[in-house]
């Protein structure tokens, strides 16, 4: 979890470049605005799914709480899998009732550390009420983070003892995506990171299982929508070491 605060800043058309993981953002400000690549738009609090880009955000005096859950989780929390492609929903129409309340409390809530404990004990409830995935579903998404998407899904299909057909349907109910998009999705991240932190585009094809500098040109548009030299100056890339380091696991911002 993230706080994010910015009262003086207009936010116009950023482009969020698309993560390995489900992102819920709660809005407490004067209304965050996304769109999505359908042209369709949600105000307020949403839920932003696996896949590829298209998903600007709009909106001034920025207050908010993200939240990245792994898919595995994001399942029972959710208590679905968002649709493939990068959906955007609102998180009413998932919670209803829950998601009113919730925004209340974080609202009414005077400190950040206040504001995660509220948000944490709402997503353990929901987890707890949720339908977690398959126990082999959940083993193929960790074996694909560990390897940063570099692995195939015929032998993991072995692994677990599922056919590849059994594996790709049941995968892609539960996660979101296919197993073969998933596992480019965590990849395209860590080369998107990679891009970010200044190394240049062929040597980041080199080193993260691209077949050339090409291929990763046409992975990143494929996913993000702009090119390698775009995505290396994203600005949603550029807070992520800042918003999201690897410990602690809170963070707020100004």
């Amino acid at each position: 979890m993230a706080g994010f605060r910015d009262r003086g800043t207009y936010l116009d058309d950023l482009r969020i470049v698309p993560y390995p993981a489900v992102t819920l953002v709660v809005d407490f400000g004067d209304g965050l605005l996304v769109d999505d690549a359908a042209v369709r738009e949600w105000r307020g609090s949403v839920v932003l799914g696996l896949g590829p880009g298209g998903v600007r955000v709009r909106g001034r005096a920025i207050d908010g709480l993200q939240i990245r859950l792994s898919p595995v989780v994001a399942h029972a929390v959710l208590r679905a899998a968002p649709e493939a492609g990068g959906a955007v929903v609102g998180l009413d129409d998932l919670w209803g009732r829950d998601a009113r309340r919730t925004q209340e409390r974080l609202r009414a809530a005077g400190t950040w550390e206040e504001r995660f404990a509220i948000a944490e004990a709402a997503l353990l409830r929901a987890h707890e009420a949720g339908r977690p995935v398959d126990p082999e579903v959940g083993h193929v998404w960790r074996r694909m983070v560990l390897s940063r998407g570099r692995v195939r899904v015929e032998p993991l299909a072995a692994e677990v003892g599922w056919s590849r057909k059994r594996l790709w349907s049941r995968f892609r109910s539960q996660i979101g995506l296919t197993p073969k998009r998933a596992a480019q999705l965590v990849r395209f991240d860590h080369a998107a990171h990679r891009l970010a932190a200044g190394h240049s585009a062929a040597r980041v094809a080199a080193e993260t299982g691209y077949a050339d500098q090409s291929h990763l040109h046409r992975d990143v548009m494929g996913f993000a929508g702009v090119t390698p030299t775009a995505v290396a100056a994203a600005p949603w890339l550029a807070v992520d070491d800042v918003a999201w380091p690897a410990a602690p696991r809170r963070t707020s911002g100004t």
